[in-house]
């Protein structure tokens, strides 16, 4: 596999990926990601070039520190046949003995060539099945700022509530992982009068409006479109796919998605987890 670090191959790759939308979501917005000054730390490998039929986008292997976080060994995979992921994966690019790991893509058969080859080497896989959502321009708020709130970035003082309110998260490396998110990367919070976080949203290294929340007790009240708006402005003005996901079965963050703006596309966002037995 080759590394490409030349701004040049990036810009071209990028040009390349935009073609198969929304198939190259994750790998597409990490390709910019890594382009635009890579906070983090990724890089970008493909099998061959200008002619690849594989990108692999991953974290850089020296910013391994921990082989049991799945939460920073973040990888994304577009291929242009199986016989190239299979290769891949019979490697040790992607999937290693001993080290967790969290592979993003959005194509049939990812999750099962994973799984066989994650299995065989030791590891266990749990594979979560997401909706994809794009908004073709900056989501658009149902509502303006109620009285006595504001929008601020997240500050890395709110982390403990993110982590607190994440389906896979409430762990130390999970609270990690969104710190280095806060600091790293843009985000947006609804601050309540009392300067506690109501509504939030993170970007993340595949470019992806990831980690969104409302506390219960101001759902309904329109916010979730504030924190979305603002960081979908900001990807629209460099150029980045407005992307989301969301579990298929959860209705109401689906259809709050769809009211600023979201259009669900076809196919599923895999996200497949691998941690050593």
């Amino acid at each position: 596999m080759l590394v490409l670090r030349c701004p040049a191959q990036l810009q071209l790759l990028e040009e390349t990926l935009r073609k198969s939308l929304p198939t190259t979501l994750p790998v597409l917005g990490t390709v910019m990601t890594v382009a635009r000054g890579n906070p983090a730390s990724h890089e970008v490998l493909v099998d061959s070039w200008p002619n690849f039929s594989i990108v692999l986008t991953r974290l850089r292997p020296e910013d391994h520190r921990d082989p049991r976080d799945y939460y920073t060994n973040q990888l994304s995979v577009f291929y242009r046949g199986k016989g190239a992921l299979q290769a891949l994966l019979e490697s040790t690019e992607a999937v290693t003995r001993g080290r967790a790991f969290q592979i993003l893509g959005m194509q049939d058969g990812l999750d099962e060539a994973v799984q066989d080859v994650a299995s065989a080497r030791g590891l266990k896989v749990e594979t979560i099945r997401y909706q994809a959502l794009m908004s073709p321009k900056p989501p658009q708020p149902r509502r303006q700022m109620p009285p006595g709130l504001r929008l601020v970035p997240v500050s890395p003082s709110h982390v403990p509530l993110l982590n607190a309110t994440w389906a896979l998260g409430g762990n130390a490396r999970s609270r990690a992982f969104l710190l280095g998110l806060v600091r790293m990367l843009p985000s947006a919070c609804v601050l309540g009068p009392r300067g506690r976080p109501l509504s939030w949203s993170l970007l993340d290294g595949q470019g992806c409006l990831r980690h969104g929340y409302t506390v219960p007790a101001w759902r309904g009240h329109g916010l979730t479109g504030l924190p979305l708006a603002a960081l979908g402005r900001e990807l629209h003005s460099r150029g980045f796919p407005i992307y989301c996901f969301a579990l298929p079965q959860n209705m109401p963050v689906l259809h709050a998605l769809q009211a600023v703006g979201f259009v669900p596309q076809p196919g599923i966002f895999y996200m497949i987890l691998g941690t050593p037995k």
